[in-house]
């Protein structure tokens, strides 16, 4: 049988359970799941089969929770995009659902790559992705700042 895992004592394991049962995040639930496991002397193999995890990854959790405590289990991810700055200001938003209303600068419909040019010469950018302007395209369509057909 693999030696069992040892958890620095960070947290309680009535506080790793009161975590994984009540956090909203599906990836952090996973997480603390784990570690709630492995505090009640499951090895990481076993925990991470119940959570469905794979097993080096499950591994990477334990050691950064011991290393870092419990921001570890925080979903990084999610921060990196809530802070992701908008490509254009309110201002030029409220520019673009206007061109939007109207035909594409050569007369067609627009596309994701279209409002990615319009976004790269209203801002100076040498390139915008295309994805960008899609993203754009379907905000705009989906809060019906604009009505449009979509190919």
């Amino acid at each position: 049988m693999p030696p069992k895992a040892h958890l620095r004592p960070h947290l309680t394991v009535d506080e790793l359970k009161s975590r994984y049962r009540h956090v909203k995040d599906t990836t952090e639930a996973r997480r603390w799941h784990l570690l709630y496991l492995i505090a009640q002397d499951w090895t990481i193999k076993q925990a991470a089969q119940v959570v469905d995890l794979n097993y080096d990854y499950a591994k990477q959790i334990v050691r950064r929770y011991n290393h870092e405590g419990p921001d570890s289990a925080l979903n990084r991810s999610k921060m990196r995009r809530a802070s992701s700055r908008s490509l254009l200001t309110p201002e030029q938003q409220a520019e673009l659902a206007l061109a939007l209303q109207r035909p594409a600068p050569d007369g067609g419909r627009w596309s994701g790559p279209k409002v990615a040019q319009w976004i790269a010469k209203k801002t100076g950018r040498k390139r915008v992705w295309p994805q960008r302007g899609w993203d754009y395209l379907l905000r705009f369509f989906l809060h019906r700042k604009v009505s449009f057909e979509i190919d």
